[in-house]
């Protein structure tokens, strides 16, 4: 399992690092503009929550279908693997082009909604408007490569971010400064490379390579495997939606408490979570398929050492990432910014933000146990506790109880305590138990 797992989950760190480079690339340089000061950066932040919201519907029908391929492939089921590669296909085309053009429309209202002011509004306008115009490329894209890692096919998962990632570095500094375009020319790389990847994804999934391929007869969408998609995929889709709504919740409350700087620090915190969170959610999505592979073919104990290498191996990791926060934040505030006082501020956000960081491993453990064996509606509660039931009414009410800005911060390390401990208990007493005791039968 150790083999297994880590064979699937170094190609997918490499490849979600790559991933992460689309955006983190994009503010690290934005944060680095000159005159444009932090409210560049602030405008980078207000577009957040609608980013979430793409990848929330991509996770519903990406990560709904790859868990039910996979076990069909375990199962020796192909013609029902042919039809859920086939269904997702489909209804991620469909609902891109329904996000686009409902957030294209919305736009402004939705901005000032999530904490724009009238100076940050120019700069998030800048960069939406363009953004936008690659939802389709990047749902096909993230949606459809599990489904590469899934037939075997790791490396050549990790090449289609690989390659995108790449393009986006050799033409960020081109848009940005050479050519002059800014904000502007940030989107414009991301829009590039997210086209090149889905390309990419398309020409493996229809070529010859691919034992199960993207087939014109499976692509009509069924009404009862969709359920079963979404089903499963409800709750990444919760996670990234609660994601969105937590985001946008903190831009408001830090523009009120802290003004447009505080919208700037939390982009860099967020920023700096996405690049830390990198190692154990790979760790996690390397995990799932072959607990899902094994779990279809009745070999639970090697599902119960799936989940016991993706605890360990999670909560080890958190650790020591908690640890270089500590002892590193100036340098990860320096990356994004050469604001002297969003540096300054930043470094006790920072700390409040990943205290206790370690607990996030048996959140991710939980989770993604529920969704590799199918449990859809626990993994969908647990998501909710966390983001829903703790964090937002936390990020409401600790700056109102004098915490100001910082009660913001302090609301994901107590969500992180009571939710990650939650779910991870909850596992281990109900899924865990069963499995030892279908191992026995």
């Amino acid at each position: 399992m150790w083999k297994n797992i880590v064979t699937q989950a170094i190609p997918l760190m490499l490849a979600q690092l790559a991933a992460l480079l689309y955006n983190v690339v994009d503010r690290i340089y934005i944060g680095h503009l000159p005159g444009a000061d932090s409210m560049a950066l602030t405008g980078i932040g207000l577009v957040f929550p609608l980013t979430s919201l793409v990848a929330a519907f991509t996770n519903l029908f990406g990560t709904g279908g790859a868990p039910l391929f996979a076990i069909a492939r375990g199962a020796g089921e192909e013609e029902r693997a042919k039809k859920i590669l086939g269904n997702v296909f489909s209804l991620l085309c469909a609902t891109s082009f329904v996000i686009l053009a409902v957030c294209y429309i919305f736009k402004k209202p939705i901005l000032y909604l999530f904490g724009a002011s009238d100076a940050s509004y120019v700069y998030a306008n800048t960069y939406l408007k363009i953004y936008l115009l690659g939802t389709p490329f990047i749902m096909l894209s993230t949606g459809l490569n599990g489904f590469i890692n899934a037939q075997g096919f790791p490396r050549m998962g990790m090449v289609t971010t690989l390659m995108g990632a790449a393009l986006n570095l050799a033409l960020d500094p081109i848009f940005i400064f050479a050519l002059n375009m800014g904000i502007a020319g940030a989107a414009l790389a991301t829009l590039i490379s997210q086209t090149a990847s889905a390309v990419w994804v398309l020409a493996f999934l229809r070529g010859k390579k691919a034992p199960v391929k993207i087939e014109k007869q499976y692509m009509k969408i069924d009404a009862k495997l969709t359920g079963e998609i979404t089903a499963l995929g409800f709750a990444g889709f919760i996670m990234q939606v609660t994601n969105c709504i937590v985001q946008a919740v903190s831009n408001a409350t830090l523009k009120i408490y802290g003004g447009d700087l505080y919208v700037g620090i939390s982009t860099v915190v967020n920023s700096v979570r996405e690049i830390l969170q990198l190692p154990v959610l790979g760790l996690m999505n390397g995990a799932q398929p072959v607990i899902s592979y094994n779990y279809g073919a009745k070999e639970y104990k090697r599902v119960k050492t799936g989940i016991k290498i993706m605890a360990l191996g999670g909560m080890a990791y958190t650790l020591l990432a908690w640890g270089f926060v500590l002892a590193q934040p100036h340098l990860l505030m320096a990356m994004f910014t050469n604001d002297a006082l969003m540096i300054s501020e930043g470094v006790t956000a920072l700390h409040l933000y990943f205290f206790g960081f370690f607990f996030m491993a048996f959140q991710y453990t939980g989770q993604t146990t529920f969704t590799a064996l199918g449990y859809s509606k626990q993994a969908v509660f647990f998501s909710l506790l966390r983001k829903v039931v703790i964090v937002v009414p936390l990020t409401i009410l600790l700056p109102r109880l004098g915490f100001g800005a910082n009660g913001v911060f302090i609301a994901e390390p107590v969500s992180n305590a009571i939710g990650g401990l939650a779910c991870f208990a909850t596992m281990m007493l109900t899924v865990y138990r069963k499995l030892a005791s279908e191992q026995k039968i």
